[in-house]
């Protein structure tokens, strides 16, 4: 039976001499001065950024390096002494007994590296630390040279002359990599274990003080040298758990989760590699509010197929966000999308700046009377019908009581009015830059809001309603106070606000209960748009206001879901939370009321609001005959295509007009027409126009004939 090795017995002195010999031997590197303790300290960097709320109080944390994965440094009174006793077991355990070197351990490995193919390292706590701090003592791929150790052996000494121990060990922890790319004990501890190092027990500490030399030990490996080192403490630890925990820790990828992560949209805005800690206009515990409240909201539609939701709170003074919630986190379909400043459909929510411009504009009052009846608009791709939600007709009604109401039609029949184009213009002055067409590519539909706008865009938008038509970017950053610009008028603005703020005018659609109530003064809107996909709930009190959006970032539509039923809830509930404003907007110069009636009275009488200059006592119905005279068919720009399957003969196109009275006249391309306003279609573009009597043209549209003429 071969027996096994063992080194030679030498005399007593003789490893050190050896050692010695071979140091004195090897050639030294030019060293450059250590950094000291608090250099150390200021130049380390986590890869982790902060982002702070408004108080100070950190709200996330983002990686925003992505060179390792670091955390703050951790200062040792925060470390858990069981791992510091585990640290100093397993790595230098006369740690506290030399001045730097441990020459006694030194020589053995010395010694060792004579007789054993598989030499042993004795680099003490100190010279470990001197090998990070500089970067020609670290190891390569090889072992060290014998002048390499050398030098990092006078480093080590030189180390100890100017750090105390507790500043070594101290450093040794935060600099040492423990796992993959967890550097320092602050990452290791709460990416392996959940916790911060303070907290760390003794099982939880011998596993981490056998990875400083294996980082990269299976889980079994790892338990067996936590085991031993267990073993050689005094008084020995016992085994007992190290298997479950090794498996538990080091199965998988290290997750190194955010200590706290209130706000990672707004972090992803915020940090960066240069801004790693920025302090926000968020308010921490609003936030975090925000959120929760959103998770019970999204719980109660959860069985109407409703998944995702987004929030916003602003300060209408300053414009400094309050509460950014861009989706529910985790419980979100899609956490990472952004649900503040996503497009969605706006619903009826723009029908307030399109009403605003219709009185700027001195087309209508807030007590115009708009007829809420069936319309059907013709337009070059076809018949336009809007319907109201509840697919009911009013009648004639105010256009208070139509915006308050959110009717459809009347919001159309403003459009017509007011002019696609003229609406573009505005909303895109209002900043909602995902409007970047013109109003005939909308056409009416864009006063039911079938464009595309963001929850951050259509907030500010509200919020100039309530600031007087005065429009100024919001703000993340405090301090910040950009100019504003004046884009709606001051009277028509405050007009509208107070509209959106009337209980009563909005009872015709959603009754006297529901979520759109305050206790307070509160301008409102809700919007749904087609299918159910987004339903939103914009709104602002005299303080603040709160814009929510709620549907599903695939696209999907929800069941029976509205404005009402799905946002204005998650409204009313952060309305409540914020600090109590009380009282209403003051009335601004320009604006002035007036008792009115209606005949036929069509709405009780009241008090009403104009802008200077509109302000009437009566309103009267108009009649069919009182309208202005307009051709209803063909639209204007419209494709009349001849059927092939029809003798061309046979066919015909009847021209049709609203309010034209008797003795009215057609002319085609200037030729008369026959009284009947029957026209056998024939190919190319027309001009049509509508006479009076008299011979004055009352109405004009173009329109185009494709299509065989044999």
């Amino acid at each position: 039976m071969r027996k096994s090795q063992s080194h030679p017995k030498a005399p007593p002195g003789w490893r050190l001499r050896l050692l010695a010999v071979a140091l004195l031997l090897a050639p030294a590197l030019t060293l450059s001065a250590l950094p000291t303790y608090d250099k150390v300290k200021q130049d380390y960097a986590s890869t982790e950024g902060v982002l702070l709320d408004r108080n100070g109080v950190p709200i996330q944390e983002l990686r925003v390096d992505l060179h390792g994965r670091r955390l703050s440094w951790v200062q040792l009174s925060d470390v858990s002494p069981a791992l510091l006793e585990a640290v100093i077991r397993a790595e230098d355990k006369r740690f506290y007994r030399h001045g730097g070197v441990d020459w006694l351990a030194l020589s053995d490995a010395a010694l060792a590296s004579l007789f054993s193919s598989k030499p042993r390292g004795a680099s003490t706590l100190s010279m470990q630390v001197a090998a990070m701090l500089e970067g020609r003592l670290k190891r390569g791929k090889e072992h060290r040279t014998v002048g390499q150790k050398w030098d990092q052996i006078k480093a080590a000494q030189e180390l100890e002359k100017t750090w105390t121990k507790r500043q070594i060990l101290e450093a040794y922890l935060n600099l040492s990599a423990f796992r993959g790319e967890l550097q320092g004990v602050g990452a290791a501890s709460r990416a392996l274990f959940g916790k911060e190092p303070s907290g760390l027990d003794e099982r939880e500490s011998l596993l981490l003080a056998v990875l400083l030399r294996g980082p990269n030990a299976t889980p079994d490996a790892a338990s067996k040298r936590a085991c031993a080192l267990g073993k050689s403490m005094l008084p020995p630890r016992p085994c007992d758990g190290l298997e479950s925990a090794a498996r538990t820790a080091l199965d998988g990828v290290p997750n190194l989760r955010p200590a706290v992560a209130l706000a990672p949209h707004v972090a992803r805005t915020l940090l960066g590699v240069e801004q790693r800690r920025v302090q926000s206009t968020l308010d921490g515990a609003l936030q975090a509010y925000v959120l929760d409240a959103m998770k019970r909201q999204l719980a109660t539609l959860d069985p109407q197929h409703v998944s995702d939701a987004a929030a916003l709170v602003v300060d209408n003074a300053s414009g400094e966000v309050l509460a950014y919630v861009g989706n529910s986190g985790e419980s979100s379909s899609a956490r990472y999308v952004d649900g503040v400043k996503a497009a969605r459909q706006a619903g009826s929510t723009l029908k307030p700046f399109l009403y605003e411009l219709a009185l700027e504009q001195r087309l209508l009052t807030a007590a115009s009377l708009l007829d809420d009846s069936a319309v059907n608009i013709v337009t070059p791709g076809g018949l336009y019908v809007p319907q109201d939600y509840d697919r009911e007709f009013k009648g004639l009604v105010s256009l208070r009581t139509a915006l308050s109401g959110s009717l459809n039609v009347p919001a159309v029949r403003t459009l017509s009015l007011v002019g696609p184009d003229a609406f573009a213009e505005r909303l895109r002055a209002l900043g909602f830059e995902h409007i970047d067409r013109d109003g005939d590519y909308y056409g009416y539909s864009l006063a039911l809001g079938s464009a595309e706008v963001s929850l951050w865009e259509l907030t500010n938008a509200y919020r100039a309603l309530v600031n007087g038509g005065v429009l100024t970017p919001l703000s993340l950053l405090p301090g910040t106070k950009p100019a504003g610009q004046s884009v709606m008028d001051r009277a028509a603005s405050y007009i509208v606000a107070d509209i959106l703020s009337d209980r009563a005018a909005r009872s015709i659609t959603f009754g006297l209960a529901n979520p759109l109530t305050a206790r307070f003064w509160a301008a409102v809107k809700t919007g749904t748009s087609k299918d159910m996909r987004d339903n939103w709930c914009v709104g602002s009190s005299v303080r603040y206001t709160v814009g929510v959006w709620v549907g599903n970032f695939d696209g999907s539509p929800m069941w029976d879901v509205s404005g009402v039923t799905g946002a204005a809830p998650l409204w009313l509930e952060i309305m409540k939370e914020l600090p109590a404003a009380a009282g209403a907007p003051s009335q601004p110069p320009g604006v002035e009321a007036e008792q009115i009636t209606f005949e036929p009275p069509v709405e009780a009488p009241r008090r009403e609001l104009f802008v200077a200059g509109t302000v009437v006592d009566r309103v009267e119905a108009k009649g069919p005959d009182q309208t202005h005279p307009t051709i209803a068919y063909p639209g204007e720009g419209q494709i009349i295509a001849v059927d092939p399957d029809i003798p061309e003969d046979r066919q015909r196109v009847r021209f049709e007009a609203l309010g034209a009275g008797a003795g009215a006249q057609w002319r085609l391309n200037g030729e008369p027409l026959d009284a009947s306003g029957l026209w056998r279609p024939q190919p190319g573009k027309w001009l049509l126009t509508l006479h009076d009597a008299e011979g004055k043209q009352l109405d004009a549209v173009r329109f185009e004939v494709r299509g065989s003429a044999n």
